[in-house]
């Protein structure tokens, strides 16, 4: 592992400097700024001490220092001590309590349940037997019913070796369920999915880059490889970053020993820092495609950028979110944080690809990027190229054009796919999700028995037949959407909330939804990285991927033919 740890992301950096006690002597570079700081710390004394009504004066302080931060960048910011536990889990890729994944569900009269979405494996929960499904009804002895997220958070997450018992209502059992938990460390995996896609075909889907990325990436290509892996689908959608090392460490599995994969210049020396790639990848030849949208910030966009820049991989998608500034975070009285833009990183070809920015303007900064993703949904990146200026236009090592300014333009753009009206009516109010959940409450133990410890059977050949399709088709009736002649059942509607379908509106949506059932249904199952492998059959982006391998192709066997050039 390196020895400097660089931490990006449009997450958190997990690098402390301690502030309080220091002399500002010490700090302040010249008279000019000590003035500058007494001017205000003259202020504060003022308004706490003069104002008409009394202040309160930490949200004074805070108010001042989150004015100071927005009149610069976009992703420097202050966080509350509050927010720090919750910002070092995400990192840390790891948490303290009982190990659940949940959701809030309203019964019918409006009222929050706690219900198991999936034990997590490994954790407290699954060893004492819960189970996807329960609902926690009571912690401890007092109800849960009516929990928010945050008394959820409040009562199930604790130190590792505390105790905590939750009563349980279980699907198809009649009494009451208590189980006594011992709350431990449980792992957050960073890795949605790894799966065969078809016999040669692997696919890595990363949801972010926290501290243990790097070694789940690892494995899940080993798993791959034995399994006959001959080409890899690395998807970043969704990804939003994190710990720069880990884009790095991962990066340098794809490439050869010396190349640069990216580099950062601050206004320090300390800032000022290019990180190349060492010997003995794991997939340093072999055909690679990654694929991005709009979310991929920040480490996502250092993978991408340094294999797109050294024709390594095919990146696929839409134009990632443009975010090229490095963030540390340094501590302050009180326990907060701010986390501040130390530096900018560049991609081996010398791409700055942060999008431009007004300081203190962070509406207007997402407002931009939406508008600039959705302007170009439908172009190609040919002519995205042709739009730009020549200062903006860089060259891959094999002498493609590429641009900086805007995040990563991908090799191949593939536009958003639109959904019918039916299915946008569905998924809107996530009636798919509350069907398979009653199905979960009325059939789990059955479900469990037939396919619990039959993943890969049930991935493979479990189907939506036309029992299961026609109680989907009544079930959505009862919510107000009808198919074709069907009736409305239960209570009388309001006829402004009904929609009506046609028969041949269903046809063309049934093959999406049902693909969209069975993919909810195995996330209950089993866990999330089960959606994935059932949900990529009707993944518009990702098929579409897999008819470009023969550029990808192309790509690897140049890349391996040409050998790495120093620049």
């Amino acid at each position: 592992m390196r020895s400097n740890r660089i931490i990006i992301g449009a997450g958190a950096a997990v690098i402390f400097a301690l502030f309080a006690g220091v002399q500002i002597g010490t700090t302040l570079s010249s008279e000019d700024v000590a003035r500058s700081l007494k001017k205000l710390e003259d202020a504060f004394i003022v308004l706490e001490k003069r104002y008409v009504e009394d202040v309160d004066s930490d949200k004074l302080a805070i108010s001042a220092i989150q004015g100071m931060l927005d009149d610069l960048d976009p992703h420097s910011i202050y966080i509350d001590e509050s927010q720090i536990a919750a910002v070092n889990e995400n990192f840390n890729a790891s948490f303290e309590g009982i190990g659940i994944a949940y959701e809030l569900i309203p019964d019918d009269d409006g009222v929050n349940v706690l219900s198991v979405l999936n034990v997590l494996p490994g954790g407290p929960s699954e060893e004492v037997g819960l189970q996807s499904g329960d609902k926690i009804i009571a912690v401890d002895g007092k109800s849960a019913l009516g929990f928010t997220d945050a008394q959820v958070k409040e009562n199930l997450k604790g130190p590792r070796g505390t105790k905590v018992v939750v009563t349980v209502r279980r699907p198809g059992v009649s009494s009451e369920l208590r189980f006594e938990i011992t709350r431990d460390a449980v792992a957050i995996v960073t890795l949605d999915t790894a799966y065969m896609v078809d016999s040669q075909t692997g696919l890595i889907r990363l949801n972010r880059f926290a501290r243990t990325t790097y070694d789940e990436f690892k494995k899940a290509l080993r798993e791959l490889k034995q399994n006959g892996m001959k080409r890899l689908i690395l998807d970043l959608r969704q990804n939003s970053g994190g710990y720069m090392e880990m884009a790095i460490d991962i990066s340098d599995e794809f490439l050869t020993e010396g190349q640069v994969i990216v580099s950062q210049r601050g206004r320090s020396a300390e800032d000022h820092q290019t990180f190349r790639a060492r010997s003995g990848g794991l997939w340093e030849k072999e055909p690679l495609i990654v694929l991005v949208d709009g979310s991929s910030a920040s480490a996502s966009e250092i993978v991408a950028g340094a294999l797109q820049d050294h024709d390594r991989a095919l990146i696929v998608g839409r134009r990632t979110f443009g975010k090229g500034l490095v963030q540390k975070q340094y501590r302050i009285a009180g326990g907060s944080v701010l986390r501040v833009t130390v530096a900018r990183y560049y991609t081996p070809s010398g791409r700055l690809i942060q999008t431009p920015y007004k300081n203190g303007d962070r509406d207007d900064y997402y407002l931009s990027k939406a508008d600039l993703r959705h302007s170009d949904g439908a172009k190609s990146s040919a002519s995205l190229l042709s739009e730009v200026a020549d200062s903006l236009k860089y060259r891959t090592d094999s002498g493609r054009l590429v641009i900086a300014g805007g995040g990563i333009i991908p090799d191949f753009i593939v536009a958003i796919d639109s959904l019918s009206e039916l299915s946008r009516a569905i998924i809107g109010r996530s009636l798919e999700n509350e069907f398979i959940r009653e199905m979960i409450d009325h059939h789990a133990a059955q479900l469990q028995d037939t396919w619990g410890d039959n993943r890969a059977g049930f991935l493979n050949n479990f189907e939506i037949d036309a029992n299961l399709s026609n109680e989907f088709l009544d079930f959505l009736a009862s919510r107000d959407i009808l198919i074709g002649d069907r009736i409305l059942e239960g209570p009388e509607s309001d006829e402004s909330t009904l929609q009506q379908f046609t028969e041949e509106e269903w046809s063309e949506s049934r093959v999406f939804l049902h693909t969209l059932l069975k993919g909810r249904l195995a996330t209950r199952l089993y866990d999330r990285s089960a959606f994935y492998p059932v949900y990529g059959k009707i993944d518009h982006l990702l098929n579409e991927s897999l008819t470009l391998w023969s550029y990808a192709q192309d790509l690897a066997a140049h890349y391996t033919e040409a050998g790495y050039q120093y620049r």
